[in-house]
């Protein structure tokens, strides 16, 4: 990977903390080490849940690649995908544009100041679309965590976004049971790919507060496609209307579950922090 004198810019979604590299003329591709070294605070980046690549694409306006702090590369993004968008919206003077991942594309289209919406797709349901080690029914898996006569937390909904989703339905969440319980389900051996794990707490029919402990990052401020499963989740159990603002640590996103077209659409807030040099290798 050359990293000296590559420019980034620092960006976030909500909260969710991105470092963000254009890589259309240069290839980008850092080895785990590498996403570790300038994920560490020493690095002088501020530290970061993801780092993204943005590379052509030859079916869409470009092709966003994702590296969790931890140097894993994961499929997609939510939040990344609005600020991705909003780059290549202000790049193009386009209204709409469409990025490609490992989890298939998307469109994201201008929402108003600093507010992107993008078509998330349709969920993916089926045990072995999350996936999952064995058959159950994804409105609520057979898991649980604690004693097997009084467990602190049970039958999940599990959904993929184009990664893997876990949502629990609790009203604990504070940060200690969030990272030790996050921590413990985020490598059940029934996800063979690893999880994101929610945890929702309904507020009302068009409300849900939410934290994510997300694969290969821990707790975050926010959690695109964790705020897009946990709508799906608790819609599925009836427990909300297909539209509820969803309140993460770092803000809030609009999540719409279309009736029509079976796709989640994600509404939020972008902002650009800061641009820089990554640190040479």
């Amino acid at each position: 990977m050359t990293q000296a004198a590559r420019p980034y810019i620092r960006m976030n979604g909500a909260g969710n903390a991105f470092i963000v590299v254009q890589a259309f003329e240069e290839g980008f591709h850092p080895d785990e080490a590498q996403v570790r070294a300038l994920a560490d605070p020493a690095a002088g980046l501020g530290g970061f849940d993801q780092l993204i690549g943005v590379e052509p694409s030859e079916t869409a306006d470009a092709f966003m690649r994702v590296w969790n702090a931890d140097g894993s590369m994961v499929e997609t993004c939510g939040n990344a995908l609005r600020c991705v968008g909003w780059l290549l919206l202000e790049a193009t003077d386009k209204e709409e544009v469409v990025i490609d991942t490992l989890g298939g594309p998307t469109t994201a289209r201008r929402a108003g100041d600093h507010l992107v919406t993008v078509d998330m797709g349709a969920p993916r349901l089926e045990w072995d679309q999350v996936p999952l080690a064995e058959e159950m029914d994804t409105r609520g898996i057979e898991l649980q965590v604690g004693p097997i006569d009084a467990p602190l937390l049970h039958t999940p909904g599990a959904v993929s976004m184009g990664n893997p989703h876990v949502v629990f339905f609790t009203d604990r969440q504070d940060d200690a049971f969030v990272r030790g319980s996050g921590s413990l389900v985020e490598h059940h051996p029934l996800f063979p790919q690893g999880v994101n794990v929610g945890f929702a707490r309904v507020l009302d029919r068009d409300h849900i507060r939410l934290r994510v402990w997300e694969r290969g990052a821990g707790l975050t401020l926010a959690c695109g496609t964790g705020a897009c499963a946990a709508l799906v989740a608790t819609a599925r159990r009836g427990l909300t209307e297909r539209k509820a603002t969803v309140v993460v640590d770092g803000g809030e996103l609009t999540i719409d579950w279309d009736e029509t077209s079976g796709h989640v659409f994600m509404t939020g807030p972008v902002e650009v922090e800061r641009t820089g040099l990554l640190p040479q290798a």
